[in-house]
């Protein structure tokens, strides 16, 4: 395959891909597949993605949540383990390989809990189960309580390699809130959830791995005070690493107002203050990666009172073009620090092979046209998952085309 007039590092090459990999890049006479007016970029890698299978396929499963995200430009995914049961043992993990083999779009990696049943008190078997594939551990949605339970899972991922990703949330404090504390949750009568409730518990995270020398990675962050927390600990040496996601960029707590249930997340949409404060840690890179959280839920999950709708937002299909609208069309960082944040520095907190395009590597490209400015409509997602708060707005760069393994598995609004 030959992709005809590409833009890529600025400058108009053919890239010739032959048994998955970049054989060549320059021009060529050959006849191709004419990208002209599109961008090259390695394809996105989301460490942190809701695939809800097994047990919750209603919501989500492996094959329309890969579709979802070679739609948004992902090669990779890293499905978390919150499943029904939880992915806390080696079968779990090859049940989950075999499956996206058969009919995933992308490359899917397992996440493995942390604890069993993510319950926050036993150890699950780390080895065995990156053994069978699991690339990181998580006991996501649910915080490790337990100081001691999250030293020794720490002390056990040191020696094998492999990351924890730590939803921080200190549960006394939540303590059943469901937006964030301030004026607009106190207008509409709902229970606020302070930001000490994500700050404590990332503070936890950051004295552990400092005291162990290892590596932690926080998920989702949301607030100022945990911005800061983390740059501080990274300018004192501790191997702690971050994450926020597009609708803390792009997004803040007056989307929840109506009781707009499908900006209800956890943590919460937060103030413009912590908006601004988490595009700061970007520019400075305090973060290190942007991912999507992709949390698919059904029409009855959202379609409730605010109470009892249930947390997140279907976030594959929208997060280049949220972040590119907001972070790169209004000058804060350039479109290489964006890659960088969605691609690059992922694969590399993973310990996955990198994905530059250049010759000799994997091919996987997304191709984006971003100068194309549309309107974000859920009815098209891929995804099972319609809830999004984004419905209606207006974003640049469009995911035109997405190459993975060398083959291209979405095209045009299409999935291949």
């Amino acid at each position: 395959m030959i992709l005809k007039n590409v833009k890529l590092n600025n400058k108009i090459v053919d890239i010739l891909i032959e048994d998955g990999k970049i054989l060549k890049i320059g021009k060529s006479t050959v006849e191709g597949v004419d990208c002209k007016g599109l961008t090259a970029v390695p394809a996105f890698c989301d460490m942190h993605t809701h695939l809800r299978e097994p047990g919750q396929t209603a919501k989500e499963d492996i094959e329309s949540g890969s579709s979802a995200a070679v739609a948004g430009g992902y090669s990779d995914v890293c499905c978390m383990p919150n499943t029904t049961p939880v992915v806390d043992c080696d079968y779990m993990v090859e049940y989950i390989k075999l499956k996206a083999e058969k009919v995933a779009k992308c490359n899917v990696h397992p996440v493995g809990a942390i604890t069993v049943g993510s319950n926050g008190e036993l150890m699950a078997e780390y080895n065995k189960m990156k053994d069978k594939g699991a690339i990181a551990f998580s006991d996501d949605g649910k915080p490790v309580a337990n100081p001691n339970v999250m030293k020794q899972a720490l002390e056990y991922a040191k020696d094998i390699d492999v990351l924890m990703l730590c939803h921080c949330e200190d549960m006394s404090l939540t303590n059943g809130g469901v937006a964030n504390e301030g004026a607009i949750a106190t207008a509409l009568g709902l229970k606020g959830i302070v930001t000490a409730s994500e700050e404590l518990d990332i503070a936890k995270q950051i004295i552990l791995a400092e005291m162990l020398d290892t590596r932690v990675h926080i998920c989702h962050i949301s607030t100022k005070g945990s911005v800061q927390l983390i740059r501080e600990a990274k300018a004192r040496g501790v191997k702690v690493s971050c994450e926020t996601c597009p609708h803390y960029i792009s997004g803040t707590e007056d989307l929840i107002d109506g009781y707009n249930t499908f900006a209800k997340v956890n943590p919460p949409l937060r103030t413009e203050e912590d908006r601004l404060a988490i595009i700061e840690g970007i520019k400075d890179g305090t973060i290190d990666v942007i991912a999507t959280d992709h949390a698919p839920h059904t029409f009855k999950d959202k379609h409730c009172i605010f109470n009892d709708a249930a947390n997140g937002i279907s976030g594959l299909e929208t997060a280049f073009s949220l972040c590119y609208t907001y972070l790169v069309k209004t000058g804060e960082i350039t479109l290489e620090k964006l890659v960088e944040l969605m691609s690059l520095k992922p694969r590399d907190l993973l310990r996955l092979p990198t994905n530059e395009i250049k010759e000799g590597n994997i091919a996987n490209i997304t191709l984006v046209d971003l100068d194309n400015k549309y309107k974000i409509d859920s009815t098209t997602f891929k995804s099972k998952g319609k809830n999004t708060p984004f419905n209606g707005f207006e974003v640049y760069g469009k995911v035109a085309k997405t190459i993975v393994n060398g083959i291209i598995k979405y095209e045009d609004g299409v999935i291949k």
